[in-house]
């Protein structure tokens, strides 16, 4: 390299980020770059001569760590040494990737690259193996939360995340979705059910496993998938996926004929640790009786809710333990209504229902109002309501909206149901009353054309975990991950 581009002694170069490289050939596999930048020196006080170097490693993405080093041996005419001896000079350089480095370095990659890595080393399989390493990597995932958005057209879903735009973005910004997999056969009519990165069709028909539909249980960006054995329920009852972050399982509760005093209420089924154990569906005697159900589940730190409605009483939320499999009722005679449709969110840890709907303001501009129930007190039975009306016309004037979550940070996110172009999702703060719109991008043109659009699950605060990505529970894909 030339001499002003050297590496001087007391100075620190600019970081060199990984989208600067021109990428190789076959960019669909993992990229490494090793870069070297070196300075021969002269000691001046008398003794061999020295060389200055600093390496940078890349991998995958934007992600880069460089190491000083040098090594000294006497200035000597290049072509003087054989490349055997220049080799072995080589080999004196003092080691710098120690596994402390190495670990932290894996940490900050994508959950495939991590993964993919084991492959490429023993050593490297042997770090990036222990149970030490995948709660590091869950800890830096934690950091940078994603928006998973779940695609669904005539029973084919398509799978994509995007960068979750944090609170500080107080401007509309433009994101893009990134591709991870798809598959089809789902007849489940739109219902599906997501917990700790996976998520359960109850109705997905596989050729070459069988004739009959069955429950699966997929990770969207792998495509690894668990065929759960058939139930028989009845045709509108639903099943909840359910996470256990002590014991760090899955589980699924199946209604069965939760109105029918005379038959089973509910079923539930363990995914074992690993992918040689038989999976079996155990009736839960002490499952609870109501009419039937009314939302889609949310599980809170290891807690399935959803809404139901009773037979007497007021509506009810009911609560599922998925360590100790118990059930319990909360009343909920707050969301009781014809119209009302409820999304249950993780409101900074409790339990809250949202519902929304458009209403004419007194000068007669069409408005939206979120009202928003948060559980307080679960023993009093203590719902809190506020009620926020949102009038900007970029989200009032696009119709089609659901609500999606609360992220972490306390925002409520409302996306588009379908994948119109353009695309939006909006971030409404309660305690700032303020809202910020994000456009993404990149769901391919057959799916935002007019005629072909697809219908959105968008799934809030999405974070990689090895755990998951692992799934060894989970087995091959459903089908090949090809746009």
């Amino acid at each position: 390299m030339s001499k002003e581009a050297a590496i001087r002694t007391g100075e620190s170069s600019p970081p060199l980020l990984f989208r600067q490289v021109s990428p190789g050939p076959g960019d669909s596999n993992m990229q490494f770059r090793l870069l070297h930048f070196w300075d021969a020196r002269k000691n001046v006080k008398g003794g061999p001569g020295i060389i200055l170097g600093i390496e940078l490693l890349l991998i995958d993405a934007e992600v880069c760590f460089h190491v000083s080093f040098w090594m000294s041996f006497p200035l000597l005419n290049r072509d003087y040494l054989s490349v055997r001896q220049r080799q072995q000079k080589a080999n004196t350089m003092t080691p710098f990737f120690t596994t402390d480095i190495t670990t932290d370095i894996f940490a900050r990659l994508p959950a495939k690259s991590a993964a993919r890595c084991r492959t490429l080393s023993k050593q490297w399989s042997s770090i990036l193996s222990t149970p030490d390493f995948a709660e590091l990597f869950l800890t830096h995932s934690s950091t940078r939360p994603r928006l998973l958005f779940a695609v669904e057209r005539n029973g084919l879903w398509t799978f994509f995340t995007s960068p979750q735009p944090q609170p500080q973005s107080s401007h509309s910004t433009v994101v893009t979705a990134e591709f991870h997999t798809k598959f089809d056969g789902d007849v489940s009519r739109y219902l599906c059910s997501y917990a700790s990165g996976l998520i359960l069709f109850p109705d997905v028909w596989i050729p070459s496993k069988s004739d009959d539909t069955n429950p699966v249980v997929c990770n969207p960006v792998t495509g690894k998938y668990a065929t759960l054995p058939y139930l028989s329920i009845y045709r509108k009852s639903r099943a909840f996926l359910g996470f256990d972050p002590v014991g760090k399982q899955f589980k699924v509760l199946s209604e069965d004929r939760p109105f029918c005093s005379q038959s089973d209420h509910h079923q539930v089924l363990s995914l074992g640790e690993g992918g040689g154990e038989e999976l079996s569906w155990r009736v839960k005697d002490d499952g609870p009786q109501y009419d039937h159900c009314l939302s889609e589940a949310i599980c809170i730190e290891g807690v399935l809710y959803y809404l139901a409605e009773n037979f007497s009483d007021p509506r009810v939320v009911v609560r599922f333990d998925v360590r100790s499999e118990e059930f319990e009722f909360i009343e909920a005679g707050c969301f009781s209504g014809e119209e009302v449709a409820v999304k249950l969110i993780n409101y900074k840890g409790k339990l809250a229902g949202v519902d929304w709907k458009y209403l004419k303001a007194d000068d007669e501009k069409i408005v939206l109002e979120l009202s928003l129930w948060v559980l307080e007190d679960v023993e009093m039975n203590e719902w809190v309501k506020s009620v926020y009306v949102l009038s900007e016309e970029k989200i009032v004037r696009r119709c089609n909206f659901s609500v999606a979550g609360m992220t972490g940070g306390g925002e409520i996110v409302l996306a588009m149901d379908y994948t119109t172009k353009p695309y939006y999702v909006f971030f409404f703060d309660p305690e700032k009353n303020t809202l910020r719109g994000v456009e993404v991008q990149g769901f391919g043109d057959k799916l935002e054309a007019l005629g072909t659009r697809g219908r959105v699950r968008v799934f809030v605060d999405y974070v990689e975990d090895l755990n998951v990505h692992d799934g060894k529970q989970l087995k091959s894909s459903i089908s090949a991950p090809v746009k």
